[in-house]
């Protein structure tokens, strides 16, 4: 039997997440989701479409394979 009520939250936004996410954070977070939306299913997808929509990588160039992995990585910890 579930007890909570309708309005209370399962997860507390951003609870793996020690400090207020950053703008740069929030723009590749909509940005993903925007790809996400697209349908976009795979890494190569991901990558082409922050390219696309001329987000750059965290060295300021283009989005790569290796460097978004080495992002998310770091942005999970």
């Amino acid at each position: 039997m579930n007890t909570r009520t309708a309005r209370e939250q399962y997860l507390d936004s951003n609870q793996t997440h020690p400090q207020p996410i950053t703008p740069y954070e929030a723009k590749l977070a909509g940005s993903l989701t925007e790809i996400y939306s697209g349908g976009v299913e795979t890494l190569d997808g991901v990558v082409d479409g922050l390219n696309d929509l001329g987000l750059h990588g965290p060295d300021g160039g283009p989005w790569t394979a290796e460097n978004f992995r080495a992002e998310m990585r770091r942005l999970g910890n």
